[in-house]
């Protein structure tokens, strides 16, 4: 025996209720859809993402005194870091292409780890905020060391890719 449709339409409503806020990246069928923007405001939006490269302490040292064969690790890390935030809404497909106002990243060595921490600061003046292009910064960033040491060491890993502070915006301030 078939279902109503008004009875799983019911039961539908109710389980999205019970769910919490919607996704908005997902139309009314389940689609994936580009999120409307075009009525928001302008408003100044920051966000800062943070992620870790971990080696060990003899390639470190091969990065820090510039002995890598590859060139200069940190700088050309710096540099991908930059043009992947620029070019987020090309490797995210529901992204919004922006025009960045500022991409700062920075990449410290840490003995402790060892290895370096990746940290972003992206910046721009638009409807929507700029998550994505921080952490899209600091995963090709990683990625960039991970390709450039890897003829050294194969067990470097990249961990804890994450937002750390979210400015501007109708959701306001969020840090970690």
């Amino acid at each position: 025996m078939a279902r109503q449709p008004a009875k799983r339409s019911a039961k539908a409503k109710q389980a999205k209720a019970e769910a919490g806020p919607a996704l908005t990246h997902i139309g009314a069928s389940g689609e994936a859809r580009m999120v409307d923007v075009s009525d928001k405001p302008a408003t100044e939006r920051l966000a800062v993402a943070e992620g870790r490269v971990v080696m060990t302490k003899t390639t470190l040292d091969l990065i820090v005194f510039g002995n890598a064969k590859k060139g200069d690790v940190l700088g050309t890390a710096r540099i991908a870091g930059i043009m992947a935030a620029k070019r987020t809404s090309e490797l995210i497909p529901l992204c919004h292409p922006l025009a960045l106002s500022k991409v700062i990243v920075d990449i410290e060595p840490d003995a402790k780890l060892p290895g370096c921490v990746v940290r972003a600061s992206v910046k721009v003046t638009g409807p929507t905020g700029v998550e994505m292009e921080a952490l899209t910064a600091v995963s090709v960033a990683c990625l960039t060391i991970y390709d450039m040491i890897k003829a050294v060491e194969r067990g470097v890993r990249i961990e804890g890719i994450h937002l750390v502070e979210k400015l501007g915006g109708k959701s306001g301030h969020y840090r970690a």
